[in-house]
């Protein structure tokens, strides 16, 4: 007893003092926010009941508790979103259909492809996407919380592969047909055909029908048929290929083998090969860059030439053309003058004089053909 006094006199005071002071300290600042609480809603309630009408069967609420039956503005969530195709563009006039809690609801996209829904309910929302030469879009399984507002940035439709399809093939098919009429006009001091020379590097790709078709027209022009006959009264001058005679029957022969060394060099590497192996049979002119640089590319089409897909790619059709149509001519030229040799010998030459024309076409023709699509290309 007496140490306990003397511990209290000294300033030291009992752990169970010390307990029941912070208890009470703490009811004590209980009861004080209880009673603020309870004044400042006594004040807002009079305030309210103030402003309330006098109606029979009103009933006083709360301020800003929702009336019965109705659902708080603040638990309604929003949606919207932006439509683009697979080029990045904004798709306008696309109807967008939501479907979920409430009901089904359409809006529609504006001109920057945006679109927006309020006075959602919470819940989980499928979105439809339809747009003219599109294919319909879902995205399924859109939840919204009460009061959220969820935007969409980037929603992708995808073009209808049936309908770009026809429409990209009609219009290529038809501008490289216009191509091909215009082509069939070129000529070199308006008598000369220059069918296979193009000055757009943007013409579409020949159809294989075209492609028949340049070939076969080439070969009906009067001039193919001078060119072999020219051809055939020249060679018994440099005692050319003897084993086919002289006079009428001699000449004969030769124009028809100088003409059918033209034909099947023409149809198989300007129209079979190039169907079979997808590639363009005509010489895209450069027309641009140093005189060295023109040369290389014209030389270089004898061996490399543009895809129908538009890449550059050996040139198969023209190689195995001209082997392929001097393998042929074994059929037709003298027993002394066949062989192996005979093959290696005219494909070369074949391939040599689709290397001169080149580069004739590259730095003469253009400025003497009359009826010459487009202008001066660059590079494809």
């Amino acid at each position: 007893m007496g140490f306990h006094c003397q511990s209290f006199r000294r300033g030291r005071r009992p752990r169970a003092f010390w307990v029941g002071s912070l208890v009470l300290t703490c009811l004590g600042l209980a009861s004080l926010l209880q009673a603020q609480q309870n004044s400042q809603q006594s004040s807002l309630t009079a305030a309210a009941g103030r402003d309330l009408p006098d109606a029979p069967g009103y009933t006083a609420q709360a301020v800003g508790a929702p009336a019965p039956g109705q659902a708080s503005a603040q638990a309604l969530a929003a949606l919207s979103g932006t439509i683009v195709d697979s080029n990045g563009d904004l798709v306008e006039g696309a109807q967008v259909s939501l479907s979920g809690p409430g009901g089904d609801r359409v809006a529609q996209s504006d001109a920057r492809g945006e679109f927006a829904f309020s006075g959602l309910p919470a819940g989980s929302f499928r979105l439809t996407i339809i747009a003219p030469g599109m294919s319909p879009s879902t995205v399924p399984g859109i939840v919204l919380a009460p009061g959220e507002v969820r935007f969409l940035p980037k929603l992708l439709v995808a073009l209808s592969a049936g309908v770009t399809e026809v429409r990209v093939t009609a219009d290529q098919e038809q501008i490289a047909e216009e191509e091909v009429h215009t082509e069939e006009s070129q000529r070199v001091l308006g008598v000369f055909p220059n069918f296979y020379s193009v000055y757009d590097s943007n013409t579409p790709p020949l159809t294989t029908r075209q492609k028949y078709q340049l070939a076969f027209r080439d070969m009906i022009d009067p001039m193919s048929f001078a060119g072999a006959a020219a051809l055939a009264a020249g060679e018994p001058i440099e005692n050319k290929y003897p084993g086919y005679g002289v006079g009428i029957e001699g000449y004969a022969r030769r124009f028809g083998a100088a003409y059918a060394n033209d034909f099947d060099g023409r149809m198989l590497g300007s129209a079979v090969f190039p169907s079979l192996f997808h590639q363009d049979p005509r010489y895209f002119y450069k027309g641009t860059g140093s005189i060295r640089s023109r040369a290389l590319y014209a030389v270089a089409q004898t061996f490399y030439c543009r895809s129908d897909s538009g890449r550059q790619e050996p040139n198969y059709s023209e190689v195995l053309g001209s082997f392929t149509a001097a393998g042929l001519s074994n059929l037709y030229y003298p027993a002394a003058n066949r062989g192996v040799s005979l093959v290696f010998f005219n494909g070369l030459i074949e391939l040599g004089g689709h290397a001169g024309t080149n580069l004739v076409r590259e730095f003469i023709l253009k400025g003497f053909t009359t009826h010459a699509a487009g202008g001066t290309a660059p590079n494809p």
